[in-house]
């Protein structure tokens, strides 16, 4: 127990009250509803439930309000909530081939198969501000209305697509189970130019009784602490569990320093794409899947250029998926998710992406924020306990140099001494 700190339970709770009174802000102003928060900040919302692993955007909105809009905080929160939640059954695997998709794009290629789908994004933007917001809601909503109108049919053609692409986009928001959505990449696996993925592996392990592909049991994350080095090529699924709870930040960063050259993945994106997927599970009381529900996911594969000696010169990729609209996070976590199999593609390691203890063990937003944050928290009795040493180390240092003074100025002197006799040796010389 600290003993400078009691007492101080009165001060905690005032200043709880302070928080709560900062978060609400001025009376005058009206409370931020849950249902403002779900639609307006959206991408806050679907970052939030990214990083703790729970998708339920009413919760995250909460979350958001409740830490004033530290999403951060809004993470430890809702994933400190996860943990009291029961396990009842675990969910089906979900299968993206058949995502409901809303964006669909590609960087590799321009006639992609399928059509490429432009969706909402803010790549084109001008990045400027947009002082009509400043209005009232309904003066903003009169102002964008024949612009959306306008801009809703379009948005879903890339550059180079036909109508019909924009055509089928809309028409395939009716249908109830989509249907399968090719890869960018099959052509270069039909070419024999693509890695062997865990897509051609799985195509090689059991069936279940409707002739689906056995997805081997992986290890939870949440349950099961985490085991290093963990850089096999079977630890893939682990690392990919962790990256995508990893800060977005964080994974921006590491992706970063490997396009600068603090490793070897160089990417293209192949494909990204955003949609909605069916989320399925099996009761124990049947034997028959049912679909429970929609998830809004964003996925992303790269493709990276291999000229190592595991394999043949092919192109090598790597894998993202998070929870909503969070293509900046997907991007990031499947550059760094190709960094991480330096091991497994015999690569030199030259930055600190490819180190899957530096990543996977710094990437958690609430274990480096807790971490980090805690220094706030009283350490008088570890403080105390430097002060002391450093008073003691100083008490002893001014005796070793004053020795060393001291014994520093007998040099000087006698080097002085001798000098002086060899001047005037020097000068009896030259006299005579």
């Amino acid at each position: 127990m600290y003993v400078a700190v009691k007492g101080g339970e009165k001060a905690i709770a005032a200043a709880h009250a302070l928080l709560h009174a900062e978060r609400r802000g001025p009376a005058a102003i009206p409370d931020l509803s849950l249902e403002q928060i779900g639609h307006q900040l959206k991408f806050a919302v679907d970052r939030v439930m990214a990083e703790a692993s729970l998708y339920c955007p009413e919760l995250a909105a909460l979350a958001i309000k409740q830490a004033a809009g530290d999403l951060q905080e809004a993470v430890f929160l809702l994933r400190a909530y996860r943990t009291t939640l029961p396990r009842f059954n675990p969910g089906l695997p979900v299968d993206t081939d058949y995502m409901r998709l809303s964006r669909r794009i590609s960087a590799t290629w321009k006639d992609l198969p399928g059509g490429q789908i432009l969706g909402s994004t803010f790549d084109y933007t001008h990045r400027l501000l947009d002082r009509s917001l400043e209005h009232d809601v309904a003066d903003s909503l009169t102002a964008h209305e024949g612009a959306h109108e306008g801009t809703q049919a379009a948005a879903s053609a890339a550059a180079g697509d036909s109508a019909g692409t924009s055509a089928g986009a809309s028409a395939c928001q009716h249908i109830p189970h989509p249907q399968c959505m090719p890869r960018a990449a099959h052509a270069l696996e039909q070419e024999g130019l693509l890695e062997r993925a865990w897509k051609d592996l799985k195509q090689g392990s059991e069936q279940d009784a409707f002739g689906k592909p056995v997805t081997p049991d992986c290890p939870d994350i949440t349950r099961d602490p985490l085991e290093l080095p963990c850089d096999a090529p079977e630890d893939r699924p682990l690392r990919l569990q962790m990256l995508a709870r990893s800060d977005e930040g964080f994974l921006l960063s590491m992706a970063y320093s490997t396009q600068r050259g603090f490793g070897a993945v160089h990417p293209f994106t192949s494909e990204l794409r955003r949609g909605f997927v069916e989320c399925s599970l099996i009761p124990e009381e049947l034997d028959f899947p049912l679909v429970i529900g929609e998830l809004e996911m964003t996925e992303c594969i790269t493709i990276s250029r291999y000229t190592g000696t595991a394999c043949e010169p092919c192109f090598t990729q790597g894998y993202g998926l998070a929870f909503g609209n969070n293509e900046r996070k997907a991007l990031s976590m499947s550059i760094v998710d190709r960094a991480l199999r330096a091991k497994e593609m015999e690569e030199e390691e030259t930055g600190p992406a490819q180190n899957p203890e530096f990543v996977l063990m710094h990437g958690d937003s609430v274990d480096a924020s807790g971490f980090v944050q805690h220094i706030k928290l009283p350490h008088y009795v570890d403080f105390q306990a430097e002060l002391s040493l450093i008073r003691d180390l100083r008490r002893a240092k001014p005796a070793t140099a004053s020795d060393e003074q001291a014994q520093a100025q007998t040099q000087a002197s006698e080097a002085g001494e001798a000098d002086a006799l060899t001047e005037q040796a020097a000068g009896s010389r030259s006299v005579a």
